[in-house]
């Protein structure tokens, strides 16, 4: 008997156990892009979902990096109420040749947004951040856009972690996506179409869908919630194991 209290006490110990690592492991999230097209050549509208990970503080800022080995040639701002935006463009690192001949010198480096009062990102909540940019890279090439994230109480987040395909997550994602060739026949609003001759064709396309994080977190919080009522359960289980025994 003493044999079957201890292991249905193990049992609840381990279910409590997996509750709280599945609720602490949805609670977190990360910056993350969207693309709407991912096809080299092309233009995509690029949308940033900006998830709040702080218990005392609110998000006031964003600012995503652009690359300058193959940067984008035409960077523009989706407005956003109660933030404002700024294309920062300087100085490449080094003179880039473009497919068509040309020698870029200067390009847009990266994009600022700014929140103004009661506009914040606050606890719980989430914000997408879009920009329609191009022409995208040939297919293959792994598009990083690291991203910082500031607090009102001055901390500051960097997203700027590589990810390795196959490897584990770094702590730190920086934001990024694969480019890949056009697939003859496609209508080019999705991942693999052909590609967006325009920044005014991504202008006039919907949204692309992003994670919604706010409800991530609330299932995360709900899987913790869990999992310290499993602890309680199995705290319980255990006093009553050594009382009868």
């Amino acid at each position: 008997m003493r044999n079957r209290r201890t292991l249905s006490t193990s049992a609840v110990a381990l279910t409590t156990a997996g509750l709280m690592a599945l609720g602490l492991g949805a609670a977190s999230a990360h910056v993350s892009v969207a693309p709407a097209s991912t096809t080299e050549d092309g233009y995509s509208q690029l949308t940033f979902s900006v998830p709040n990970e702080s218990e005392t503080a609110a998000t006031n800022k964003l600012e995503v990096q652009l690359p300058t080995e193959q940067p984008f040639t035409s960077v523009r701002v989706k407005p956003m109420e109660g933030w404002t935006a700024e294309v920062v463009t300087g100085a490449l690192p080094e003179p880039v040749t473009t497919a068509d001949g040309a020698t870029l010198t200067e390009a847009p480096l990266s994009v600022v947004w700014t929140a103004e009062p009661g506009a914040e990102i606050s606890q719980q909540e989430y914000q997408t951040f879009s920009i329609s940019v191009g022409r995208l890279p040939e297919a293959g090439t792994t598009v990083m856009l690291p991203a910082t994230q500031s607090y009102t109480d001055g901390d500051v987040v960097e997203w700027d972690d590589e990810v390795v395909e196959g490897a584990e997550e770094p702590e730190k994602p920086a934001p990024s996506f694969l480019t890949t060739a056009a697939v003859e026949g496609e209508d080019g609003h999705g991942a693999h179409g052909a590609a967006a001759e325009t920044p005014e064709a991504i202008d006039a396309e919907p949204a692309a869908a992003s994670t919604d994080t706010g409800s991530v977190s609330a299932v995360g919080w709900i899987g913790l919630v869990a999992g310290l009522l499993g602890l309680a359960a199995g705290a319980t289980a255990l006093v009553r194991t050594r009382r009868q025994a």
